[in-house]
């Protein structure tokens, strides 16, 4: 893939379309998030860790997705009022987007090749195997709340699975690693 993960055209949740060049020079946490999901109170870290880290040049983006047992059914305008209302969202929202399968979106398809390995594998696959749930192969999207790290220079330098939570300390670990690191 010869595009840079700042020339993928996005669409804010708004609708708005534009790129994450809007972000180039910051280390960025890019996660598939969902309203109504097990792990959808992780937005509540993920705004914490927003607020905490934001004055350093770092940001959160949520990009919602219905892949996985239809846990984000609404429209743009029902995720962004829920985000606001319930968890107090204030990072970038992107509109609804395909994370996974023939339909996955180039953002995801750059990050998933990009980085196939996750820290924090196995929990969450066989919690899934539990319930019967058949995930995709390792390199894919495993679920809702999948986080890629990308550094200031537009590398993705770490991917975590989705029950790594925004404290974890091996993803604040990572996240000031990045941050610390020079412009």
């Amino acid at each position: 893939m010869s595009e840079t993960i700042y020339e993928i055209p996005v669409k804010r949740i708004d609708g708005r379309s534009t790129t994450l060049g809007d972000f180039r020079g910051q280390v960025l946490l890019i996660v598939n998030v969902a309203s109504k999901c097990g792990l959808t109170p992780q937005y509540e870290g993920l705004q914490a860790l927003q607020t905490e880290k934001a004055t350093t040049g770092f940001s959160v983006l949520g990009f919602p997705a219905n892949n996985f047992m239809s846990q984000e059914p609404g429209t743009e305008a029902e995720i962004a009022e829920f985000c606001a209302t319930t968890y107090s969202v204030d990072f970038p929202l992107f509109s609804k987007i395909s994370v996974a399968g023939a339909d996955q979106h180039p953002l995801y398809q750059l990050l998933t090749h990009a980085r196939k390995e996750r820290i924090g594998e196995g929990p969450m696959r066989e919690r899934l195997a539990s319930y019967g749930i058949k995930s995709g192969m390792p390199e894919e999207v495993l679920w809702n709340f999948e986080k890629f790290l990308v550094g200031r220079d537009g590398s993705i330098v770490e991917r975590f699975a989705p029950d790594v939570t925004a404290d974890d300390p091996r993803l604040v670990a990572a996240v000031d690693r990045e941050i610390a690191k020079p412009v």
